[in-house]
């Protein structure tokens, strides 16, 4: 049961899921949208289904799946998971994860737990992407929770305290599993690294050592692997943006662009990696004599080095990797074919940027960078060898 302290931010129980659901069929831009995923259906059919809903796992079994399956079969070349052995299936994780979209990272998540007989997981998501009320009913019924962005000193520390309080309480009391994102927002060039501020909210519920505050959230690293990033040519972009004007910051409309590329852009071939509870290296570095601020950087880099390895690598990331570096270590495993391919997904990609003083050299070394680095660090994490 949630506590009152939680209401603005916590994702809405059974009770609540027919009065946001009847808002969202108001909704015209919402109906619209479903009308687009849903094309075989009639406004009125997808209005009728929704309406019988009275569960959220109903409801994202019966609607929310039934659309991600479908988008799996034709934006992905097949999505795995592996890993799940290595969890413990009777305990609430706390799953850690890079980010490469705004809604698809945790969405395919729940389809492969579903797929394997477990319960999906609450979503951590930012404010800033709630852009209309009926966004925020449309996440908060499918199991997401809020994190405020934007504040001043005061209200991070406040609304951090806050956070930290309802995930503890999420994992521990409702036995609830959770996902969220190892940082505020994706790591535009895949150099995929652990903000230590995070750990240290995690922190802030416990009166324990710090370590064994984090151990008592059974926290489980969680590796998420896109062949292809459809959002690839509007990260380039953002980098150019940033690069000639320092103080560019995208508006509300970018990420509705960015939303709705992710999830209708076609990904390649997508694994999930389960690395495992980290209990006992947590312990470990609690059992060193280091200060706070050591400890929290040593779990910092335990939780990288955990998703670095856990990274599954396509051609495309060793054909990056050559051209960035100019080398050819990796020839033998890739194809002349494979490369022309990729170069020729790169000159697609390059096309779509609309900018002032486009500067292709740059865009395209950036686009290298983002589908190299997940192997370079691959290869850092498991002591320069390919599993």
């Amino acid at each position: 049961m949630n506590k009152p302290i939680f209401e603005g931010i916590r994702c809405y129980n059974d009770s609540e899921v027919t009065g946001a659901l009847q808002r969202l069929v108001k909704e015209d831009i919402f109906l619209k949208m479903i009308s687009i995923l849903f094309p075989n259906y009639s406004t009125k059919q997808i209005v009728d289904q929704l309406l019988s809903y009275r569960t959220i796992i109903d409801f994202q079994k019966g609607f929310v799946n039934q659309f991600l399956l479908g988008l799996e079969a034709s934006i992905t070349h097949g999505i795995k998971m592996y890993g799940l052995e290595k969890i413990d299936r009777t305990k609430a994780q706390l799953y850690i994860s890079n980010h490469r979209d705004i809604i698809l990272d945790s969405a395919f998540l729940c389809t492969k737990l579903i797929e394997n007989d477990l319960d999906t997981v609450e979503i951590a998501i930012g404010d800033n992407l709630l852009i209309y009320p009926w966004i925020t009913d449309l996440v908060r019924v499918n199991k997401s929770f809020i994190v405020r962005r934007g504040l001043s000193s005061r209200q991070i520390l406040e609304s951090s305290e806050l956070l930290s309080q309802y995930i503890a309480h999420t994992i521990q009391t409702k036995q609830q599993s959770i996902w969220i994102a190892q940082r505020e927002g994706r790591a535009k060039d895949s150099n995929d690294t652990t903000q230590e501020s995070l750990l240290k909210m995690f922190n802030m519920y416990g009166t324990e050592d710090l370590t064994t505050n984090l151990v008592n959230l059974n926290i489980c690293p969680l590796c998420i692997s896109y062949e292809y990033d459809p959002c690839d040519f509007l990260k380039a972009r953002e980098f150019q943006l940033k690069r000639d004007n320092p103080l560019y910051a995208k508006t509300p409309e970018d990420d509705l662009i960015n939303m709705q590329t992710g999830v209708m852009g076609f990904k390649g071939k997508i694994v999930y990696q389960i690395t495992g509870n980290i209990e006992a290296e947590l312990k470990n570095i609690g059992s060193k004599k280091l200060n706070k601020n050591e400890q929290i950087h040593h779990i910092a880099e335990l939780i990288d080095r955990q998703i670095h390895a856990g990274y599954a690598i396509f051609p495309n990331n060793k054909i990056a990797h050559d051209l960035l570096k100019n080398e050819t270590r990796f020839t033998d495993e890739y194809t002349q074919a494979d490369v022309l391919t990729f170069e020729n997904y790169i000159s697609k990609q390059l096309s779509k940027i609309v900018i002032e003083n486009k500067d292709i050299d740059f865009l395209r070394l950036k686009i290298l960078e983002m589908y190299a680095n997940p192997l370079i660090n691959k290869l850092i994490a498991t002591e320069n060898k390919l599993d």
